[in-house]
């Protein structure tokens, strides 16, 4: 049985939520007000990111809030990673969205070549998460230097950058309704600029006024985002959950259910 949960409106927001609050949370250790430095974050937040992944891969089935917390943290992750290289190292946002490109290739054509299943509701083996793990952690990493690029290097600030992704989200939308292309490859798509997206709304919210933000601050924005993720998670444990009530007592009386309890519709 797959750990990881079906993909639908519910998916595609809560993925959202978090990745933002990975910029946010990011900004708010390495930036400010903590002032720790991209290196010194992305340590403690590795740190997270072993914690959180080891509690979801020896789950025995999907936990929203240990399967957000993973998302959350490879994109604190992925944000102080991207940061470092981009900034500390001096690659740039052009050098490390290119790096980060390529390797995000190679990971998802590395991971075709395992004939692992690339559809996410499928995946029900420990390689194959480990996969779907090292794809998200490069994707979110990815994330920012992307979204950076964009709001920079083109010169779109972070407004712009965030009408461009959502109208090419809208998009992907569209071909999954209208067209034969495969939803595997959509979702990638849709799952990779998430990321960006993220980065940039946030950044337009964050950041101030002088550079085209909104001026709000890091604190009350993470504050804020955790608010709406809670209650996001709190919403798809309860309904999966009452899910799994209704098909436990629709078994036999006396008998034990031959199937595993299913994920609630858009969980």
């Amino acid at each position: 049985m797959s750990k990881l949960p079906k993909v639908g409106a519910l998916f595609w927001t809560i993925k959202i939520v978090a990745t933002t609050l990975g910029e946010s949370a990011s900004n708010y250790v390495a930036i400010t007000p903590l002032k720790l430095g991209y290196a010194t974050g992305s340590i403690i937040f590795f740190v997270a990111l072993a914690l959180t992944l080891a509690m979801q891969l020896k789950t025995d089935r999907f936990r929203p809030v240990i399967f957000w917390s993973v998302i959350l943290t490879t994109s604190i992750v992925g944000t102080a990673m991207s940061d470092f290289m981009n900034r500390t190292a001096g690659l740039g946002y052009t050098g490390g969205a290119v790096v980060l490109t390529t390797l995000l290739v190679l990971v998802l054509i590395g991971w075709r070549a395992t004939g692992q299943t690339m559809d996410v509701e499928r995946i029900a083996t420990r390689k194959g998460e480990l996969l779907y793990w090292s794809a998200t952690t490069v994707s979110n990493t990815l994330g920012t230097s992307s979204g950076d690029f964009l709001s920079n290097s083109l010169g779109l600030g972070f407004r712009g950058s965030s009408l461009l992704l959502s109208g090419t989200m809208l998009l992907i939308l569209a071909a999954h309704y209208l067209t034969p292309v495969s939803g595997t490859v959509l979702f990638w798509i849709a799952y990779v600029l998430t990321r960006p997206l993220g980065a940039v709304a946030e950044n337009a919210v964050e950041k101030p006024v002088a550079i085209g933000g909104g001026g709000v601050g890091t604190t009350i924005t993470s504050v804020g985002l955790i608010a709406v993720l809670v209650v996001l998670v709190g919403y798809q444990t309860l309904t999966h959950r009452q899910q799994t009530r209704t098909v436990d007592t629709a078994s036999p009386t006396g008998s034990q259910p031959d199937h595993q309890p299913r994920q609630a519709p858009g969980a």
